[in-house]
């Protein structure tokens, strides 16, 4: 096994962890009467720390050979976590992350 499939591994499961873990964290200082379940905060947040963890794996393996691609991945992640955020959706943030990682890596390539 290579080292770096290991170190891949490791991190994606802590992203995946954290992303589970902390908006169970930063929830918890907010009234009793606005705030909801843990699980259901804990279910909201399985939906986009999966599609994460998805696209840091199949996108690992390109960026290992093309170094040049890590802006459009980048993009890609800013928009589906800023879409999440605004839209409390999984289906609309992925297609547009989809969408903005391939135009980025379109311009980025010259045509």
């Amino acid at each position: 096994m290579s080292i770096d499939v290991l170190v891949l591994g490791l991190f994606v499961g802590c992203v995946n962890y954290l992303f589970r873990y902390l908006p169970l964290r930063l929830n918890r200082g907010q009234n009793v009467q606005n705030r909801r379940g843990a699980v259901t905060i804990l279910l909201d947040s399985i939906g986009i720390a999966s599609i994460c963890a998805l696209l840091v794996v199949s996108t690992a393996p390109d960026l290992i050979q093309h170094h040049q691609h890590v802006l459009p991945v980048v993009i890609g992640f800013t928009v589906l976590i800023a879409s999440f955020y605004k839209l409390r959706t999984i289906i609309i943030p992925t297609l547009l992350s989809a969408l903005s990682f391939g135009l980025a890596l379109k311009l980025m390539s010259g045509g």
